[in-house]
């Protein structure tokens, strides 16, 4: 089953965000309650995880107040996450 080795997490974040398209932004609570509506708070930690993942190798990028954070790992506070231009 090559369902069980897919990472829900990454799968709703890329779809989420293609979804959006360019110059759009999703929010990290609507990636974590495509994962789990009901327990999307403890999928929140996972999505931020997923975030910086795909954010390091170009794939989405991490917004903070519009603009594409400069570095990952330091970043705070809400976040939104969008295709690169």
């Amino acid at each position: 089953m090559s369902e069980e080795k897919a990472n829900p997490v990454k799968q709703a974040i890329l779809d989420l965000t293609a979804e959006a398209g360019p110059g759009k932004t999703i929010s990290a609570e609507q990636a974590a309650r495509a994962v789990s509506d009901a327990n999307f708070q403890r999928v929140l930690k996972d999505v931020r995880a997923e975030a910086v993942r795909l954010h390091k190798a170009g794939t989405v990028l991490i917004y903070r107040k519009g603009k594409p954070v400069e570095d990952p790992d330091v970043f705070k506070g809400v976040y939104r996450l969008g295709l690169p231009a």
